[in-house]
């Protein structure tokens, strides 16, 4: 148990919360009385859980300071708070040396999306520049959202344990694979993960057992130089787990990238 742990509210009065907390899963975990966080960080000094009413709020309507005697394992900052729900808005603030040479570029003004969450929130007035400018980003920064990924419909899908021996894999774009006329996919579902189970007959005949598909996750167009164009085509791996997080986690704001949960047919269909 942590019985002394110690949040404050927007008005700054303390409020003591109590419950176990753990250092895996990593990132957000959704619990029936509240979440449990956990972040990896092997030079923090500080570390600040701030909760947010919405996505383009200002100013943190809770702060939590970890306490490192009791919060931290390792490496590993850890706590449970009760009274967290799916939608919460949330980041971290985190101090610690700073030491450029070193790599280590902590800056306690600043929040920081969870490298664990597995939702995120784009305000309207989110500004990437302003993260690499002194002082506060609240108002301007991307918010992590906690999100309940049991929502998500398997309809009995399995892992179909193909040996990776005798896996051929077809690395695409969804947009790019199929919104052209000459996809052949209904005008409607061009550039969708319903278009891309149109596409399914074509990709057996070819003798595909797996699709890679890119991105699957959020990113930001924001990082780009404005004369580049690009489709977000970093290649991440795609694993019916992670599309099922990221489909799930997507219902819960319009504010955030559209993932359909059809992603899960299209790749479970794709590889019977």
């Amino acid at each position: 148990m942590d019985p002394h742990l110690k949040t404050s509210d927007s008005r700054g009065a303390a409020v003591e919360s109590k419950g176990a907390s753990y250092t895996y899963p990593l990132g957000p975990t959704l619990a029936p009385s509240g979440v449990n966080f956990s972040i990896f960080s092997a030079h923090a000094t500080r570390v600040e859980i701030v909760l947010f009413d919405n996505a383009d709020a200002k100013q943190p309507a809770r702060v939590i300071t970890l306490d490192p005697n009791i919060n931290r394992t390792s490496h590993y900052w850890h706590i449970f708070v009760p009274g967290i729900v799916a939608g919460q808005f949330y980041g971290y603030r985190v101090d610690g040396p700073s030491e450029v040479d070193n790599g280590n570029r902590f800056d306690s003004h600043k929040v920081l999306i969870d490298p664990y969450g597995k939702s995120v929130s784009i305000g309207q007035h989110y500004d990437r520049s302003a993260a690499s400018h002194p002082g506060d980003n609240a108002g301007t920064s991307m918010k992590s959202v906690v999100a309940d990924l049991s929502i998500f419909d398997w309809q009995g899908d399995q892992p179909l344990k193909h040996p990776f021996r005798t896996t051929v894999i077809y690395e695409m774009h969804v947009a790019g694979f199929t919104r052209h006329p000459n996809s052949g996919v209904t005008e409607a579902k061009r550039g969708t993960y319903l278009g891309l189970i149109e596409k399914i007959p074509y990709l057996k005949y070819l003798g595909i057992t797996a699709v890679e598909l890119l991105p699957v996750f959020q990113y930001d167009l924001k990082m780009l130089h404005p004369d580049l164009k690009t489709t977000g085509a970093t290649g991440q791996c795609l694993f019916l787990r992670h599309i099922s997080d990221t489909a799930a986690a997507m219902t819960h704001s319009s504010a955030w990238m559209s993932f359909e949960p059809w992603s899960k047919s299209c790749i479970g269909q794709a590889l019977k």
